[in-house]
């Protein structure tokens, strides 16, 4: 194998895209923001049954705009009717955006009864004292749609049971809030992360915002916009459009009092260090340009950790999918897309896991690389490991998904375990290790010290295994020691990210001149104030078959389906989620 120098840490770098919408005059975004500087201190005295009954309209705008909304996505992408890319959009678009509506109306409506919102269950605290909080199933649907799925916010060590009522809905507990303005810097790659930023801005933290599209998928504005309308009326919400300038100028603006940014680790310090040998000297002796608040969630190198174990050939073929289901969503441009599996060198089916996983790749239908500077990101990490697995077509305008195995696990440098790559690429390595629980600590201490970013991490483990009680106790050491915002056992951790009530985010204590994978998080919707991470856990093997893996036939039917069921829940729409399942 031959290895090339490793690029520098982080994420890699990425042209900005063609507009497709003409950028916002300067004059104009003045204008956005005197409007909203002026209803600000409007927005944070408004009392809590007004911000239901905007909810309440935003969640009917985002029904009426789902469909052309989901159209305008479609072609942007190159997606076909009925395949699993169009489930794929679906729920990580419109659906995602109705659920975080929808349980922010929930919560709204527990502070205005009982001060905070109201937990699904009773929090408790682990062995060493640290609380933890279910958050989902959230209620019943949740239970019956997900299939087994579960996930706790764990929070930061300090906070007690008695206290957790005193660390939720920081904004809600101010006699007088005072109003802020904030700029949310929209994502290119999922369409609800931009609006789900924004929400958590304006009813979590009780900011106004404007929200600046990213040009990649700066189409979905109008969308938005019209959703959003209720809120834009009323002075509180605006979107605007840009590149790189626009979004300088707003950053720098003397009107926005804050920052969040759902992007890169290089884009992050460029807002706040400045370009070129200035922002870097600015960096290495750390004195900021931009000294606003700033929050981010910036990517991730993101790791599966695979424990052994007596797997059937169903199983492995079961994970090779779901594995390869975690890379190909959305083409790969996710933050959360796993980026290294990491396996026990001396177990008997690292090899058969390696070729479940093949057969899905090459089984997995071409996506287009709709992201700008895909085809030179996978060159780049081809050149460093030219033995690569490429699967599906080649050439100008396609990147074949990409899989680099038997990675030394020592060379700390590999461009697998320091860059996340930002297109179709995937990689594997095996640690060496006496014994099952052995592995499974060394594991942890290859992911928190050898690859980069803490935003999401995932362990997979057999039912059997978690029955010898040493291999259990180490599982649960590894959740508990794995510095990751979220970590997720037996399932990609993007599904969390569609779960909103979880906490998304990095892992806590990141500085600014060593930011990573960044700093707060979002979604959150029991609106806790000192959180550390989220853990979700599912099923080893599910069925029916999952939604997002890449082999469900009937994912688009299921995701559109969701959809209407999230803006309106009831027993009549059940049937016929159901039934599309049994058909995956």
């Amino acid at each position: 194998m031959t290895q090339a120098t490793a690029e520098p840490q982080g994420s890699a770098a990425m042209p900005e895209a063609e507009h497709r919408i003409e950028p916002t005059s300067q004059s104009k975004l003045d204008e956005a923001l005197a409007i909203l500087e002026d209803h600000k201190q409007e927005w944070a005295a408004l009392d809590i049954d007004q911000r239901i009954e905007l909810l309440e309209h935003l969640r009917d705008g985002v029904v009426e705009v789902a469909q052309p909304w989901m159209q305008a996505a479609m072609e942007a992408k190159g997606m076909a009717p009925g395949s699993a890319e169009e489930g794929d959009e679906w729920l990580a678009g419109p659906a995602s955006l109705i659920k975080n509506v929808s349980l922010l109306i929930a919560s709204l409506r527990d502070i205005d009864e009982y001060g905070v919102p109201q937990l699904p269950k009773d929090p408790y605290t682990r062995p060493d004292g640290q609380v933890v909080a279910p958050v989902f199933p959230a209620d019943g649907w949740d239970g019956l749609l997900f299939m087994g799925i579960t996930s706790e916010v764990w929070m930061q060590p300090g906070v007690t049971l008695d206290d957790l009522t005193e660390n939720q809905a920081a904004f809600y507990r101010e006699k007088s809030p005072k109003g802020a303005l904030a700029l949310v810097l929209g994502a290119g790659n999922v369409a609800s992360i931009g609006p789900m930023d924004a929400l958590y801005k304006l009813f979590v933290e009780g900011q106004v915002v404007i929200l600046k599209m990213n040009p990649v998928n700066e189409y979905l504005g109008p969308f938005l916009d019209e959703a959003f309308a209720p809120l834009r009326e009323r002075g509180f919400f605006r979107v605007v459009y840009g590149g790189a300038a626009e979004g300088d100028y707003l950053c720098t603006h003397r009107l926005v009092e804050e920052i969040h940014i759902t992007g890169s680790d290089k884009t992050h310090d460029v807002i706040v260090y400045g370009v070129g040998e200035e922002g870097a000297r600015r960096k290495a002796s750390n004195e900021p340009r931009n000294t606003k608040r700033l929050s981010s969630e910036l990517g991730n190198v993101s790791p599966i950790i695979i424990v052994p174990g007596p797997w059937s050939q169903k199983d492995l073929d079961f994970q090779g999918v779901n594995l390869a289901s975690s890379l190909c969503n959305n083409s790969g441009f996710n933050c959360v897309a796993t980026r290294v599996i990491v396996q026990h060198e001396e177990w008997d089916q690292r090899e058969g896991l390696l070729a479940s996983l093949q057969k899905a790749f090459a089984n997995a239908g071409d996506r287009k690389p709709y992201y700008p500077g895909a085809e030179a990101r996978q060159k780049m990490f081809v050149e460093h490991h030219p033995d690569a697995d490429e699967f599906g077509a080649k050439g100008p305008g396609r990147v074949p998904w990409t899989l680099i195995h038997h990675l030394d696990p020592n060379q700390a440098d590999d461009i697998c375990f320091t860059t996340e790559s930002w297109c179709g690429q995937t990689s594997e390595t095996a640690l060496s290790a006496s014994s099952v629980v052995d592995y499974i600590d060394k594991a942890v201490e290859f992911c928190n010290d050898s690859i980069w970013g803490t935003l999401s991490a995932g362990i997979f483990v057999h039912p059997k295994s978690m029955k010898d009680p040493a291999v259990a106790e180490a599982v649960e050491r590894a959740i508990a020691n794995l510095r990751y915002g979220t970590v997720a056992l037996n399932h990609w951790p993007g599904i969390s990210y569609a779960l909103v009530t979880p906490t998304w985010g990095a892992f806590p204590g990141h500085t600014t001149d060593d930011i990573r994978s960044g700093r707060g998080v979002v979604h959150n919707t029991y609106m806790f104030d000192r959180p550390q991470k989220s853990v979700m856990r599912g099923p080893f093997r599910m069925w029916p078959k999952p939604v997002w893996f890449i082999d469900n036939k009937a994912a688009a039917a299921i995701g559109r389906k969701l959809t209407y069921f999230n803006a309106d829940p009831s027993l009549a729409r059940l049937p016929g989620i159901l039934l599309s399942s049994l058909f995956g």
